[in-house]
């Protein structure tokens, strides 16, 4: 098991694919089952036992900090790194914290859910000198699979990223555990001074350096669009009603500690 104490989210973006023409919406803050979307992966960080966040932001930035900062939970060091070419691409977004967090680091989207077992599994099986990415290879069951960020692998490894790409087996899931060097590939990467984070991850995949971690049966969803938010928010009413009937307590990913 790789040691990884800091975590790294990205939520510069503005979520226009989500929210529309409303520019008071802030997509990690969207209310999600009664909970704000950035506390079910706050939930699974904690019980992962990574106490220490930065979080790139730059869309109504003052905003969005200020509601962090409410929401942050005891036993959650929350810092904030502010991108200010937060228009271009992710991977920009991800250079903004080189030099700030220490490697090995989880790195994962604001607008993504992941079961709580996703972030353990890939915890578990990452290695310090690879890129490890947690990948689902259910493809049957990928809300938008035109959307998804599809990969080819052989073995555990991911030879090809792209959206585009006619031949794969498996799905990016937007979690990774990464060491430093994915800042060396993405500066590489850049071009006009932007670049996207699968683009870097292109680049370390063709020096063999790039490994998928399987989530196996667990569930997990990208929230970008209406449609994603709707489904997503069907899915976890259903498995909460699931617990209320077999007489659990709701366990939903993302209910905050008292």
């Amino acid at each position: 098991m790789t040691a990884v104490s800091e975590a790294v989210i990205l939520m510069a973006g503005s979520g226009s694919r989500l929210r529309g023409s409303d520019e008071m919406i802030l997509k990690p803050l969207l209310s999600l089952q009664g909970r704000p979307l950035i506390c079910y992966l706050l939930d699974a960080l904690m019980h992962a036992g990574i106490r220490k966040i930065y979080a790139v932001v730059g869309y109504q930035s003052d905003r969005l900090i200020a509601a962090l900062t409410d929401l942050a939970w005891a036993g959650i060091e929350f810092n904030f790194i502010h991108n200010p070419n937060w228009e271009k691409r992710n991977g920009i977004s991800v250079l903004a914290a080189e030099n700030i967090t220490t490697a090995p680091f989880l790195l994962a989207m604001s607008d993504h859910l992941w079961d709580r077992s996703i972030v353990e599994r890939l915890l578990d099986q990452a290695r310090p000198d690879q890129l490890s990415v947690a990948v689902d290879r259910k493809l049957d069951f990928i809300f938008d699979l035109d959307d998804a960020m599809k990969l080819r692998t052989r073995g555990d490894r991911i030879v090809a990223i792209g959206k585009d790409l006619d031949r794969y087996d498996a799905i990016d899931t937007g979690l990774f555990v990464s060491p430093a060097e994915l800042f060396e590939y993405l500066r590489r990467a850049r071009q006009n001074d932007d670049c996207s984070l699968a683009e870097g991850v292109r680049l370390m995949a063709e020096d063999g350096k790039v490994r998928g971690v399987d989530i196996g049966e667990a569930w997990w969803q990208d929230i970008d669009t209406p449609a994603m938010l709707e489904d997503a928010t069907r899915v976890l009413a259903r498995r909460n009603e699931e617990r209320l009937a077999a007489g659990e307590a709701d366990r939903t990913p993302g209910s905050k500690p008292p």
